[in-house]
């Protein structure tokens, strides 16, 4: 892997001077408070500004602010016209735009297209502050405002539009973003290294279209440049191996929009290239024509160091939401405020999953010094700290400090996975660093508890008993969740996730660690309804695996198809990209679009719910599984219906002396959020 030019090791640009602001200006007057005639760059976001790093435009513009460049927050600007993107005024370098910490299509609609009404990175959770598909929007505005400043792209959203995609809500395979945005440059992943980067060389009177050198970056050219070679993804996707019969630099072409808008198997090629080029220590240049242009995507940036961590997180963050939202209550930082990030990155592969798209799977670790420190921090300085830290993790709780036990094999690696379809041999697993950590942070003067509220991958945890001994008895309270996903081999295989028979290791491991404890915890197991893979069959033997297991979900998790994902592309293709898609002979995957079918397995996880027997009822008579209808514990629902439930009419309805709603022993299966900038 190549060397990296350390992250805070750049020469400081002039305007350092200035010093450190107490938050990043939002208006003129503060600007002028600061002694700024201009911003230098001006970060536009969907987000409320919280200036925490856990919001992605307070790390990257108090990032910048130590390089030393002027930045401005434009938050949740009004995006009728282009008078709110003036603001500011014109930023001397470029606009930085995203959509914020989620996608803002995923923030604002449900797995069911339907308008959500909240937004918890909003004050007073208030829905509708934010346009759909809110970078290119923004962009548009930004444009219309000072029309030659150039437009740098980030954050989520764009990073998993990066290159043509499949969208669930149109329902069709759209542009990069980049091109829709009629941007100059995208930034992918979490992008610190570019972002500083690109802005160096911007100050010094580069191009955006001169930086196709730097790692983590795409934008357009109007062909490839000269001294490359291509290699196609059609012989790629065939035979991995294929390009390295090559000489010269190597760029992978993957088919072009055109292609890949009209042939969903092809869309599945691309996507499975994709994804084994997502390794820094191999990854090459990946090229795509759309129209008369080439979409230009260097390889993934080589990932932080602890020493650079440390410096991102140890910036001079007001740890606060901006002054300028008074007492309005922002959900999204009630719920992280009392909370540490240890690490990044995630190596599970799990093929729904946006992590290890956006963050890398390489884990880039926080030292113990930082961390402890950001807890002595929390409690000296965060208004209404009662002494409980609500969660020390990451995008998991327990890869810190895992990782490959030799950095040539991990460099020379191209599986999705490090843990399925099983633990690597080649992987640490070792859960002692985070037990030290566990027992110095829950050891400081004035800490009462540290709670692990980021999941657990349970596959690794059986790998060392002695973390789940020391989880259960200091850092969990009343129940713990997990994503065990499904039971069944059929969707776990399209999931990439292990068999139902490691999650009931766990759950023996837990309840011996909490019982020697003397403490009474439950488990809550996420499981997803509709993904790829899934047939009736299955969604009907999870349904009686919850019921004989006595788990009532009070919400569930529907597949939501995200872009670039790997379950997105068997989703919209019905092939199989985790293995080689060659024309007429790709494995098939069943998919589940229909809304009834949706609507079924959903039905299936909530089997408790009375509104939901008559679809099941006709449901299991259709699958001559007839006899799980009746009263007997082994069988699904009743043949009775209650008063003013199910479908319009009813069948058979009756109020039963014995139908009491049992307490249900879990808080619910809920859409997770997107992990912490």
């Amino acid at each position: 892997m190549d060397a990296a030019k350390p992250l805070l090791s750049y020469r400081k640009f002039w305007a350092h001077r200035f010093g450190t602001a107490p938050y990043l200006p939002m208006s003129r007057a503060e600007m002028d408070q600061l002694g700024w005639d201009a911003c230098d760059v001006i970060l536009v976001t969907g987000d409320a500004y919280v200036d925490h790093p856990s919001f992605g435009m307070a790390i990257v513009g108090r990032l910048l602010e130590a390089q030393g460049f002027r930045v401005g927050i434009i938050a949740q600007p009004d995006w009728q016209s282009a008078e709110a993107f003036k603001a500011l005024g014109r930023p001397t370098l470029y606009f930085g735009v995203t959509g914020g910490n989620m996608d803002s299509m995923v923030n604002r609609y449900t797995a069911d297209k339907r308008l959500r009404h909240n937004d918890s990175y909003t004050p007073g959770g208030e829905g509708g502050k934010r346009p759909d598909r809110a970078v290119i929007v923004y962009s548009q505005r930004c444009r219309e405002a000072f029309k030659d400043v150039p437009i740098v792209l980030g954050g989520i959203e764009s990073s998993l539009r990066r290159i043509a995609h499949y969208d669930y809500w149109s329902d069709k395979v759209r542009r990069s973003i980049l091109v829709d945005a009629k941007a100059d440059i995208l930034l992918y992943g979490n992008a610190e290294r570019a972002v500083v980067e690109v802005t160096h060389r911007l100050a010094k009177g580069d191009q955006p279209a001169d930086l196709d050198d730097v790692r983590g970056v795409a934008l357009l050219k109007p062909a490839v440049p000269e001294g490359w070679v291509e290699a196609h993804a059609d012989d790629i996707a065939a035979d991995d191996e294929g390009a390295k019969r090559q000489n010269g630099q190597i760029v992978i072409r993957l088919p072009a929009f055109e292609q890949v808008e009209r042939d969903p198997e092809t869309y599945a090629r691309a996507s499975r290239v994709l994804h084994r080029e997502s390794n820094p220590g191999n990854a090459r240049a990946l090229v795509q024509k759309h129209g008369d242009r080439e979409l230009w995507v260097t390889p993934p940036p080589i990932p932080l160091s602890t020493p650079e961590m440390d410096g991102v997180y140890d910036l001079p963050y007001a740890r606060a939401p901006h002054p300028s939202y008074g007492e309005a209550k922002i959900p999204a930082w009630d719920m992280i405020r009392f909370s540490v990030t240890i690490m990044r990155g995630c190596f599970g592969g799990c093929s729904f999953c946006s992590i290890t798209e956006h963050e890398g799977r390489i884990i880039q670790n926080r030292s113990e010094e930082s961390v402890l420190q950001e807890i002595e921090r929390i409690r000296d300085k965060t208004e209404g700290f009662t002494g409980i830290i609500s969660d020390i993790g990451g995008p998991t709780a327990n890869m810190y400090r895992i990782a490959c036990k030799d950095p040539k094999i991990e460099s020379a690696c191209r599986r999705p996975s490090c843990v399925y379809p099983g633990i690597c041999p080649n992987l640490n697993t070792s859960h002692d660093s985070l037990i030290q950590l566990y027992q110095k942070a829950r050891s400081l003067p004035g800490i009462k508890k540290v709670m692990v509220a980021s999941g657990v991958r349970y596959d690794l945890a059986v790998e060392s008993p002695a973390y789940i001994k020391e989880l259960v008895t200091h850092h969990v309270g009343g129940y713990l969740k997990i994503a065990p996903e499904h039971t069944e081999a059929g969707p776990l295989s399209k999931m990439m996730k292990p068999g139902i028979g490691t999650y009931d290791r766990f759950k023996q491991l837990f309840d011996a660690a909490a019982k020697k404890a003397g403490k009474e915890y439950f488990l809550i197991p996420y499981f997803i309804a509709a993904h790829p893979g899934t047939t009736d069959e299955d969604m009907m033997n999870l349904a009686l695996w919850l019921k004989k297991n006595k788990y009532r979900a009070d919400q569930v998790q529907t597949f939501l198809p995200s872009p670039m994902a790997l379950a997105t592309a068997m989703y919209h293709s019905g092939k199989n990209p985790l293995k080689p898609v060659r024309r007429g002979a790709s494995e098939e995957v069943d998919t589940v679009k229909g809304l009834r079918q949706r609507r079924l397995h959903k039905a299936f996880l909530r089997y408790h719910d009375a509104e939901n027997w008559p679809l099941l009822r006709e449901a299991l008579k259709k699958m001559g599984r007839a006899d799980l209808i009746g009263p007997g514990k082994h069988q699904l629902i009743p043949t009775w219906q209650p008063v003013g439930t199910g479908l319009k009419g009813g069948e058979g309805k009756r109020i039963g002396a014995k139908h009491k709603p049992q307490r249900f022993l879990t808080k619910g299966i809920v859409e997770s959020l997107p992990p912490k900038a």
